[in-house]
């Protein structure tokens, strides 16, 4: 079972020394460097690269990140049961640069959390079970845990990275998502993406050598020049139409 988000906060972290590699070598990081005279948002899921990990809980704390630290945090960390490793691929796979991953590899974080459990039916051996905290200075002080028992084994409802900024701060304005359409050596392009960065706004960059040919831009947006920057699901335009939308937002 279990335990209760209440029986944990007010509580501090355990107390764990983490296997992590940096540079090529072996580097023990503890319990300590990570929180202590930190305000820290954790995210703790089952597996690097599986589904719902992948493709859902850790891009929108990635997303997330920029208007997590404008709102009083110091560090994100991404937790899981799995080696040094696979955890600093998956870091670099998901371009994650604003997250921390931490490898759980022996499971002793999760487990003095209280939230190790057996997922063997799935040939997993043991894992941490999902959920978010927000840790200041080594203390827990709030915890949302996926609820065990349902028809989905493997929940996402409320340890989500919207709920935890709801959490910080309610009036907290979420970005919109951002994809910039380029063409390599395109000085439009490095315009637009330019402008978005000074502004700190996350956008994905779809390039022309990525297989987007001018075809595909104009099947897109209806026009045929590179490039073309999509917010929200509308297009805004090229890299004019960008600085006048930014200039008005």
């Amino acid at each position: 079972m279990l335990p209760t988000a209440e029986s944990l906060q007010g509580q501090p972290v355990p107390a764990v020394t983490f296997k992590a590699r940096r540079e090529n070598g072996w580097q023990d990081l503890t319990s300590d460097e990570l929180f202590k005279g930190k305000t820290v948002v954790v995210f703790s899921l089952p597996g690097a690269y599986t589904p719902t990990c992948s493709s859902t809980h850790l891009p929108r704390f990635n997303e997330l990140a920029p208007v997590l630290r404008d709102n009083g945090v110091d560090d994100i960390l991404c937790l899981s049961v799995n080696d040094a490793f696979v955890m600093n691929e998956w870091k670099q796979g998901q371009e994650a640069d604003d997250i921390t991953f931490v490898p759980d590899g022996n499971g002793d974080f999760a487990r003095g959390m209280g939230m190790l459990v057996d997922k063997r039916q799935l040939g997993f051996g043991m894992r941490s079970w999902r959920y978010s905290m927000l840790v200041r200075d080594g203390v827990i002080e709030k915890v949302f845990i996926e609820e065990e028992g349902g028809d989905d084994d493997d929940p996402l409802a409320v340890s989500d990275a919207d709920t935890m900024l709801n959490h910080i701060n309610p009036d907290a304005r979420a970005p919109e998502p951002i994809v910039v359409f380029s063409r390599p050596g395109c000085p439009f392009c490095a315009r637009a993406k330019a402008a978005l960065s000074e502004r700190r706004l996350r956008y994905t960059d779809i390039s022309q050598d990525q297989r987007i040919n001018t075809s595909v831009l104009r099947a897109l947006s209806g026009r045929m020049t590179w490039p073309q920057v999509f917010i929200g699901g509308r297009l805004i335009g090229g890299a004019d139409e960008l600085d006048a939308h930014l200039g008005g937002a």
